[in-house]
């Protein structure tokens, strides 16, 4: 990607190749644009890979409690709180990773090796976004505080992760769905097997939807010696994709079964179960874009695994 050094860099619009194209960023003022785009606010699929674990809990723990519905006020809050941390987040990993980023085709248009923003502003902003984040998390119980808060150690090793094993998806897993402890705690003041069941299901959701994205960088990857699951597995992706997926699908049951919830729920689970039989169907290591696009589509697994969250809870009212 070539960059003008002619162009004044808070008005370059350099942007990652799987970037969504959003008209109301790019009509942003010009020296908004990169802020925006460093909370990844033009790539919204991470902020509803965020969400979805968080209102998977909110829903596990009203079901807990006999309830049909989670609590709209939280439902809200963390859907806030998944945009500013995953902005906070996205932006401290481009802090750390910005080296990287400047050898890897996908990238190395983002605003920091760009040069649309320096690393102090960068570092001011994160702190900025996680500040709010901090006043979001204070409308929650002191359980759901502390379990909330915890989640920082995740956050801020991650970006290492790449650099040391070449499974950092697993981290991903631990640190994303955090959220589905998290929303629990904030409905019921505790964790329970079921929440913890269902944890471990979206720990190899992410395994999985997080290893299809990764073959999208895989050749640059090896040549910039960054690790991941799709270098280690290779053609042999498929097979371990089966086995990511069905994992997270027997052990949200098991987690919905755990809380309580019965046949219903395990019937409208078939909905995201094909979903993601569709994933693995589709799947070719040779086709970035392809990969691209069933990452992208777990926004609609998420969605679908919430419905069935709710329906099972319905049912036992």
């Amino acid at each position: 990607m070539n960059i003008d050094p002619q162009v004044p860099k808070t008005q370059r619009t350099d942007r990652p190749a799987d970037a969504v194209r959003s008209g109301w960023i790019e009509r942003a003022p010009s020296y908004v644009q990169p802020y925006l785009r460093l909370m990844r606010l033009d790539r919204p699929i991470g902020t509803w890979l965020l969400y979805w674990p968080c209102v998977f809990g909110l829903a596990l723990g009203a079901a807990s409690a006999g309830a049909s519905f989670p609590n709209l006020r939280y439902l809200v809050l963390t859907g806030i709180g998944s945009i500013v941390m995953r902005g906070a987040g996205c932006t401290y990993n481009d802090i750390v990773d910005r080296d990287y980023d400047a050898k890897v085709a996908r990238t190395r248009g983002r605003p920091i090796p760009s040069g649309a923003v320096t690393v102090t502003q960068a570092w001011f902003f994160a702190i900025a976004q996680a500040l709010v984040g901090l006043v979001i998390l204070l409308f929650f119980n002191r359980f759901a505080i502390a379990v909330g808060a915890s989640s920082l150690i995740l956050v801020a090793l991650y970006p290492f992760m790449k650099r040391i094993t070449w499974w950092p998806q697993a981290w991903l897993g631990l640190t994303f769905n955090w959220g589905v402890l998290f929303g629990y705690a904030a409905m019921t003041a505790t964790i329970s097997l079921g929440a913890a069941l269902f944890y471990a299901g979206c720990f190899f959701w992410t395994m999985g939807y997080d290893t299809l994205y990764a073959h999208q960088d895989r050749e640059d990857d090896v040549l910039v010696g960054i690790k991941s699951s799709a270098i280690l597995l290779g053609e042999r992706t498929k097979p371990w994709l089966y086995a990511f997926y069905a994992a997270a699908f027997a052990l949200m049951l098991a987690g919905g079964f755990a809380t309580g919830l019965g046949f219903v729920f395990a019937f409208a689970m078939l909905m995201p179960g094909a979903h993601l039989l569709w994933q693995l169907r589709s799947f070719n290591t040779g086709s970035p874009l392809l990969c691209l696009k069933l990452f992208r589509a777990n926004r609609d697994t998420g969605a679908l695994i919430a419905l069935a969250l709710v329906l099972g809870a319905l049912a036992q009212v």
